[in-house]
């Protein structure tokens, strides 16, 4: 069986809500606080706005259609340009009251007919790809898992959980990017590995222990030839991530005791090229 007890359903806007809120830590949080103590702070207090809404819906959309399926996707999304200038046969632009009008008295999100045809083909990229295709084979997509993790209030909403594949429970982050070619790269840059640590550390602990997951890393890119690459983390980054997540966390315990938040670049620092 793939979703186990502590698993919850939270659709995406309450769970991010929650973080902005305060009251569950999560892994873009954390990430900002270890670049910044004052990054975070300032995302906490509102100082900073949220990442841009329509990115963000972009990024679910992909999500959804290709972990999800198009069942699913059709009852979140709507496929349309939106209503027709009768004028000109064409449909209204994005910007036009006309357009804006009818997108408020949609009850879905709506998706343009060229973004959901370039989304298709991020989606038959990566069920086509012969090991992902195995991963995403069996499992549960955007499940919840919260937790006391390192003595604070966490919770982590993985892309993909598959209970057993090799014999070893399976996490799958789905990532798009540029170019594969450099995603390991940007996978360092992005923090990717850190990221699925804390997935790992907390889905452990609400598990009391029992379940330890592999951590895959999913990747397409976002133009052609759309190819997908997947990536497993290996134990030891895993164990050298969640040392250093718990020491940020740590970090961030101090601070909100302190209420003292540096941005990290206050020291004196060497180049030596």
């Amino acid at each position: 069986m793939n979703k186990l007890p502590f698993f919850a359903d939270i659709p995406a806007d309450e769970y991010h809500q929650a973080a902005r809120d305060g009251k569950f830590l999560s892994s873009h949080l954390l990430g900002d606080f270890t670049k910044s103590p004052r990054l975070y702070r300032k995302q906490m207090t509102g100082e900073i706005a949220p990442e841009d809404t329509a990115a963000f819906l972009t990024g679910r959309a992909v999500h959804t259609l290709i972990l999800e399926g198009r069942a699913k996707f059709d009852e979140e999304f709507l496929v349309s340009d939106g209503p027709v200038n009768p004028k000109t046969g064409e449909s209204f632009g994005k910007l036009t009251k006309a357009y804006k009008e009818w997108a408020a008295a949609q009850t879905k999100d709506v998706v343009s007919g060229a973004d959901f045809n370039f989304m298709s083909q991020l989606q038959q990229s990566v069920w086509t790809h012969p090991v992902a295709s195995l991963l995403l084979d069996d499992g549960v997509a955007e499940q919840t898992v919260r937790t006391t993790y390192f003595g604070v209030a966490c919770q982590i909403r993985m892309d993909w959980f598959r209970a057993d594949y090799e014999g070893r429970p399976v996490i799958c982050d789905l990532k798009t990017c540029e170019t594969l070619d450099w995603f390991e790269s940007d996978a360092r840059r992005f923090g990717y590995p850190a990221q699925a640590a804390f997935y790992r550390e907390v889905l452990r602990t609400a598990s009391d222990g029992e379940v330890v997951a592999d951590c895959y890393l999913i990747a397409v890119e976002k133009r052609e030839p759309f190819r997908c690459g997947v990536w497993k983390l290996t134990d030891g980054i895993l164990e050298a991530c969640a040392v250093e997540n718990e020491r940020a966390i740590a970090e961030l315990a101090e601070c909100r005791r302190t209420n003292v938040w540096p941005t990290k670049t206050e020291d004196l620092r060497i180049l030596d090229v």
